[in-house]
């Protein structure tokens, strides 16, 4: 029943104009707000799935490294024994380190890493050529993928370049005779082609096959860098990561992709829900309106809350007709503002209308993703702060006593 009273408060025309502009104006406020949340949530969704995807073309699933220091051993009984694991799909051992890749007179520092045949399997940078085509040639005949920045740093053309690059590694023995240079070694190599991902990885890699770089380095035969992974679709890879961790011990550091970039992962959410909290700031601005409005709806109802106070009404039931009437409020602007935000959400999926100013990134309008659970936490929010905006007025409402001689 203090539905039905809080319905026809909400919908009937109130006698002082002013409570209306300020029930039209506090609704529109909170569509604002939610049409923002929503919007903004859905824009960081779409970013944070690109760079994810991006990102999921170099990182494999799962990475087994060192828990301390730089590298690892594995027979080729362990390497046989996860490979046929069920859910893994491909694996492939690399070996990577800082080098100095010099063209004449340029010079530029990159993390060179070496990988064998089954490097595609694992990793989608083969398939995101630039110039060129992907090949690492082998130990004595070694050849360069580079990623764009740095082709675009040493001033050369992947597919058109005649000479060599030379590269310097530090060797893993140390130097001799007190002469630092003899810790390096020196190593030419041709190019093949050039990568594109994203600027994290362009700037910084060149890939090349993995008995070179043991060759320059004087690694063993058995030893490597990392071991990557690459699991079946719908495979869960945090419960293979703890299998895989118990099956090899803590000799071995198993990550997945989550934790391959946790700060990555962690600064993007930190971004998306501070960007959020900002924006509750404006439905908390909201919930003032809706003090005022219930507050001028209180002083104007006091006849009708004498009349069901004389009937039987109590307290509670008092209480209760106002906070509805609150919640009507941000209902009515919590759907308004969610139906705009789908309906632009849509149109910026399929016509892409919202351009990204500028060249730097790989798509020229802002990537949209929708998630449920964001529409169902803006609403939520929204219910929330109206509930705590309505308590006030609605308790003072219901705490006041009222004379029908005098009202």
């Amino acid at each position: 029943m203090y539905f039905s009273f809080a319905w026809r408060y909400f919908k009937a025309k109130k006698s002082t104009n002013a409570i209306n502009i300020v029930a039209w104006v506090t609704t529109g406020v909170i569509a604002f707000s939610t049409l923002c949340q929503v919007l903004v949530l859905n824009v960081f969704n779409g970013f944070e799935s690109l760079v994810k995807s991006l990102y999921a073309n170099f990182y494999s699933d799962i990475k087994v490294v060192a828990p301390t220091g730089k590298t690892i051993f594995l027979t080729n009984d362990q390497l046989k024994e996860i490979a046929s694991l069920p859910g893994v799909t491909g694996t492939s051992l690399n070996l990577e380190e800082k080098a100095l890749l010099q063209n004449g007179d340029q010079q530029t520092v990159v993390y060179l890493k070496g990988v064998d045949s089954n490097y595609s399997k694992v990793s989608g940078l083969p398939t995101k050529m630039y110039r060129g085509s992907f090949d690492v040639g082998d130990t004595e005949h070694p050849l360069l993928v580079l990623g764009v920045g740095i082709e675009s740093a040493m001033n050369i053309s992947s597919d058109q370049n005649i000479y060599p690059l030379t590269v310097f590694l530090p060797k893993k023995t140390n130097f001799e005779g007190g002469n630092p240079l003899s810790s390096l070694s020196e190593g030419n190599a041709y190019l093949s082609g050039s990568f594109a991902i994203q600027q994290d990885f362009d700037n910084k890699y060149v890939i090349t096959n993995i008995g070179f770089l043991r060759q320059q380095m004087n690694y063993a035969d058995n030893e490597y860098t990392s071991l990557e992974i690459q699991l079946a679709p719908g495979q869960n890879a945090d419960d293979f990561a703890k299998r895989l961790q118990q099956q090899m011990g803590d000799q071995y550091k198993v990550q997945t992709k989550y934790e391959q970039n946790t700060s990555l992962y962690q600064s993007m959410r930190v971004e998306k829900w501070f960007i959020y909290a900002v924006l509750t700031l404006i439905l908390i601005i909201a919930a003032f309106n809706i003090i005022g409005a219930l507050t001028m709806l209180v002083l104007e109802k006091k006849k009708d809350i004498s009349v069901l106070l004389a009937m039987g009404a109590d307290k509670s039931m008092i209480r209760k007709i106002f906070l509805s009437e609150g919640l009507l409020l941000a209902a009515g602007g919590a759907v308004a503002g969610i139906i705009l935000a789908l309906i632009i959400s849509l149109l910026q999926m399929k016509f892409h209308f919202v351009k990204l100013y500028g060249t730097s990134f790989l798509i020229d309008y802002f990537p949209v993703k929708m998630v449920f659970t964001d529409f169902l936490l803006v609403t939520t929010t929204a219910f929330i702060i109206a509930f705590l905006a309505s308590w006030f007025p609605a308790q003072k409402a219901a705490s006041q006593s009222f004379d029908l001689k005098t009202s």
